[in-house]
């Protein structure tokens, strides 16, 4: 503690210059701690374990479908209380940025499977009866400003409409919110009639995207989950059940392999981040090269000049660091929420610790060069200016 003046007379020497560093430190660990639970959640063993609703989905891929006299079979496996189904439509409103999830489903199974859609009663008998109805998060009617009456264009991206029009138009007959506050994600959505979406599609007609399914005993989902695969193994539409979460991030790592482009890109900005801060280190310790040599006149040991040194920078770098890992924190929350919980990961203690392990790595690796540099100084040659 005796040596704390020094350490912070050190750091706060050029406060612009401290300033900007700790910022590109917080800035590059704010992105490791993001990309790395994503990375994290990916990566996690997929288990079904104690979970009570499971998705049935291709095993080849998730854009592949699955026939819907699946349903049936589904239906009677032993452990299996209820079914629904969905599938995945990507229409547009308007334009392109004005994207959100948009599902054909069975409105009442769909419904009664997931109760956190919270829909009053006169508004779930109209989206029941209406066959071109649909409804939607209440989040969702507050972002387009609609309200029930309202009708719906949507333009395909996969699914044209079989009279060659260009939309598909739907009737806004209700408005749901989310059972609790942490679901709020699920209000950024719309549902419509499956049996409009297919009488409507040009292909693909007798097919569904997946089937949601809920289990008697959530201690036995395991269990039911292989049982249902069964079924259809070494069939020509072979299944895989897993849990929600699961194909939820499965959707995700259609774009490529997810853990290797984090891995890459946590490499370039720590390699950056290595040069950013050694440089600082490496331009402060030269231009207090005189105080150094007083420091050492005065009795300091060879050691205690260098631990100061590295000290410096551990510090430099666990501030920064903390500071990043603690916004990357802050801010997943809020980055599931707006993608409607596709990406609802947080930030495990794996990835605090392995965050602390690389601030005391990158630490020593911009620190060590400078403190030895300063331990070597000869105090005759640092007053001379040589």
């Amino acid at each position: 503690m005796k040596y704390l003046p020094l350490l912070l007379a050190a750091l706060l020497r050029k406060k612009a210059r401290m300033i900007l560093t700790l910022l590109s430190v917080a800035a590059a660990f704010t992105l490791f701690g993001m990309l790395d639970a994503v990375r994290v959640a990916f990566n996690a063993p997929q288990s079904v374990v104690g979970i009570d609703r499971l998705i049935t989905s291709s095993r080849l891929s998730l854009i592949q479908p699955l026939p819907y006299a699946y349903l049936a079979r589904i239906e009677s496996t032993p452990g299996v209380a209820a079914v629904t189904y969905a599938s995945w439509f990507g229409g547009i409103y308007q334009d392109p940025k004005n994207f959100f999830p948009n599902f054909p489903v069975e409105p009442e199974s769909y419904l009664d499977m997931y109760p956190e859609l919270v829909l009053p009663e006169a508004q779930r008998q109209a989206f029941l009866k209406t066959r071109t109805g649909a409804v939607v998060g209440q989040a969702l009617a507050d972002l387009f400003g609609w309200s029930i009456g309202d009708k719906i264009p949507l333009r395909p991206t996969i699914y044209p409409h079989r009279d060659g029009g260009e939309v598909w138009t739907f009737d806004l007959v209700g408005i749901f919110k989310a059972a609790q506050p942490e679901l709020r994600s699920s209000e950024k959505q719309m549902l419509f009639h499956h049996t409009y979406f297919d009488e409507g599609r040009e292909i693909g007609q007798g097919t569904v995207g997946w089937y949601g399914v809920r289990v008697e005993d959530a201690s036995r989902a395991d269990q039911v989950a292989q049982a249902i695969d069964r079924q259809f193994a070494n069939s020509a539409f072979e299944t895989r059940t897993q849990s929600e979460r699961d194909f939820q991030l499965a959707f995700a790592k259609q774009i490529g392999d997810i853990g290797l482009i984090v891995i890459a890109i946590m490499a370039a900005v720590f390699f950056t981040l290595l040069l950013l801060t050694g440089n600082a280190m490496a331009q402060s310790i030269r231009e207090r090269i005189p105080e150094l040599a007083v420091l050492k006149t005065l009795g300091f040991t060879n050691a205690a000049v260098l631990l100061l040194v590295l000290t410096e920078a551990l510090v430099l770098l666990l501030l920064g660091g903390l500071l990043g890992l603690l916004l990357a924190d802050l801010a997943l929350p809020i980055i599931g929420e707006a993608s409607s919980g596709q990406l609802d990961v947080a930030m495990p203690a794996e990835t605090w610790g392995l965050g602390i392990a690389l601030m005391l790595g990158i630490g020593v690796a911009v620190g060590l060069p400078p403190a030895v540099k300063a331990m070597r100084l000869r105090i005759v040659d640092a007053l001379a200016g040589r």
